[in-house]
């Protein structure tokens, strides 16, 4: 599997993350070790978790993912190999769901706990909170990097703007600044004013950003559950309209054209769009995961590329009708 340097650290990722949020929750602890097995015998190194996950599930509280990400790495010995990306920021039980400095403190000393290790290689704000203050905030994300317990920093589901001034903020401290942003993101464009909640879309001033300030751009969301592939999974109403059907078409055809399955080709188009992405790979069971996994090995022409970008867009459809 292909490698990728996040932004200007000195991190170095898999060219897909495994996405765990079911993981040791949904998905029991066997499977759970089969998946992340399947995922690193691909090449696998870079996996994606949060402190959070799952506790919206019944019976289950938060740090289930990962707990079970430190019990495989513990029982394979490979902790040295993946390079583990969790996340604070929304609240469960025994957290507030802040950005403070005593909070960012007191959730790493519990996802080191529960991942078995000494280290976060990744670690993100996963929303923001403006009744911290920012100094406060990235002080104390500075701190955790001075003293090894964290890698680099990241953002999920921040604003441009928010990244912008706090990695302004870093650079005129000299403290590390974040070097990717995590958002929801998939082949389906969102239809104007519609609502994830506290998560946010990618949109042309995130990828504009990430471009100029060289940012690694990273994908969750990224088969919007299904509703590509399944008959039970309609498109979801932010992205329900003239629009999804006229993507749909383009993406269906260059799924014949390559041989690739549909959600191998959103994966291609993730990586090989501009700018590139780190797609959020999953699946509840194996043949999901290396059929996503697959994903990484489909080549798209830059005119499929194009034309898979360009679907929908009121000023290409004209000049393809001319």
């Amino acid at each position: 599997m292909r490698t990728v340097k996040l932004g200007k650290s000195d991190v170095v990722v898999s060219a897909a993350a495994f996405g765990t949020d079911l993981i040791g929750s949904r998905i029991d602890q066997a499977t759970s070790f089969q998946l992340l097995d399947v995922f690193a015998e691909a090449g696998g190194t870079f996996v994606d978790t949060g402190n959070i996950y799952a506790c919206w599930l019944p019976g289950c509280s938060g740090g289930e993912s990962e707990s079970t990400i430190g019990a495989w790495m513990k029982e394979r010995g490979n902790r040295n190999r993946m390079v583990v990306a969790t996340k604070l920021g929304f609240d469960y039980p025994g957290c507030e769901g802040r950005l403070s400095a005593a909070e960012i403190e007191r959730e790493c000393e519990k996802s080191l706990r529960r991942l078995h290790t000494d280290r976060i290689d990744v670690y993100y704000a996963h929303r923001d909170d403006p009744n911290t203050p920012l100094e406060e905030t990235m002080g104390a994300f500075a701190a955790l990097v001075k003293a090894g317990n964290v890698r680099a920093i990241a953002a999920s589901n921040l604003r441009v703007w928010r990244i912008a001034e706090a990695n302004t903020l870093c650079q005129e401290r000299g403290w590390p600044q974040y070097v990717a942003v995590e958002q929801r993101h998939t082949y389906f464009r969102p239809r104007h004013g519609a609502s994830f909640g506290p998560q946010l879309a990618v949109n042309d001033d995130v990828r504009e950003y990430c471009r100029a300030r060289n940012l690694t751009l990273i994908a969750y969301s990224i088969l919007a559950q299904g509703a590509y592939t399944r008959g039970d999974r309609p498109v979801p109403e932010q992205y329900a309209g003239p629009d999804a059907d006229e993507r749909m078409e383009v993406l269906k055809a260059v799924a014949a054209e390559t041989g690739a399955t549909l959600n191998q080709v959103i994966i291609a188009w993730m990586r090989q769009g501009d700018p590139p992405m780190v797609p959020i790979v999953a699946g509840s069971r194996v043949e999901q995961l290396r059929e996503n996994l697959g994903g990484l090995e489909v080549a798209l022409s830059a005119e499929q590329v194009n034309r898979l970008t360009t679907a929908g867009n009121p000023d290409v459809k004209k000049a393809w009708l001319r």
